[in-house]
């Protein structure tokens, strides 16, 4: 066990024939207590400040234990998002590539529709063109024949007609 300042003070010593001086002795032992006492309470001092020290050290480990875990954490979770963030891009990629082959598939089949509809448009005007030349050529043909002259050459009196018309009536009925 160690000595105390008091230990200190209330040592005695026995006295001898040629002993030391008492005084010097007393003086001595009062200045031990005084340095004694004074590195107690350093150590007092040191062991609270140790004691803080550590405490706050406990604390800024802590403190950096759950920053480290943070940053792990956020590098995971940052990871994760990208992660996700590529799967994402990518679908949105093989959908924007399904909806440009089905767009240009639906644009490629209404040009090969539309291209078969004017080609048969083509061989429709050819034929009415070709018709139509028949009709004109056949009406011309009718108009240059002279059955036309032989008509004009018939003069009928009214009241032939109309006696004709009578016997035709008659005729029928």
């Amino acid at each position: 066990m160690p000595l105390t300042p008091l230990d200190i003070h209330n040592k005695e010593f026995s006295k001898g024939f040629r002993g030391y001086d008492e005084d010097e002795v007393n003086e001595f032992l009062d200045q031990v207590i005084k340095d004694y006492e004074m590195l107690i309470r350093e150590k007092k001092e040191l062991e609270e400040k140790l004691n803080d020290m550590n405490s706050r050290l406990g604390h800024f480990t802590t403190i950096e234990e759950t920053l480290n875990k943070s940053i792990v954490i956020a590098q995971e979770a940052g990871e994760e998002v990208k992660r996700n963030a590529q799967k994402e891009a990518k679908l949105i990629i093989k959908e924007a590539e399904k909806n440009a082959d089905r767009i240009i598939n639906e644009s490629l089949s209404k040009a090969r529709k539309i291209a078969l509809e004017i080609e048969e448009l083509k061989k429709q005007s050819k034929v009415f063109r070709n018709r139509f030349k028949m009709l004109v050529a056949a009406q011309l043909d009718m108009l240059d024949n002279d059955d036309w002259d032989h008509l004009l050459e018939y003069e009928l009196d009214a009241t032939e007609l109309k006696s004709a018309a009578r016997e035709e009536e008659d005729s029928l009925a």
